[in-house]
């Protein structure tokens, strides 16, 4: 378990949640179940096959019209499960409270 993720609630299907992931560009799609979600990564379960899919960075799409999606990273792969990371703002990095910075130009 990373740094960021200690801490974070994680809510576990016992059935699992029908969502997709797909590519970046939208040249591949693969239905998974969603096992397990925080606030900052998640477990799946994907049908189908992945080999020789570029899945470095993927939209994990949350509702079948694609409206609710997240960017993500590839953390891990065993067999057809996998484990991914939320991807935040510019390269990867968590997004500055709008607050703070507010609080650095006064």
């Amino acid at each position: 378990m990373t740094e960021e993720s200690k801490g974070t609630e994680r809510v576990t299907f016992s059935r699992g949640y029908d969502v997709c992931i797909m590519a970046i560009d939208g040249t591949w799609r693969r239905d998974c179940q969603l096992n397990a979600i925080s606030d900052n990564d998640a477990t799946l379960t994907v049908e189908g096959s992945i080999q020789g899919l570029n899945l470095k960075e993927l939209f994990l799409l949350l509702s079948s019209t694609g409206l609710a999606y997240r960017r993500c990273e590839l953390v891990r792969v065993n067999g057809t499960d996998m484990d991914i990371r939320f991807l935040r703002g510019k390269n990867g990095k968590k997004p500055r409270d709008a607050s703070k910075k507010d609080e650095l130009t006064a």
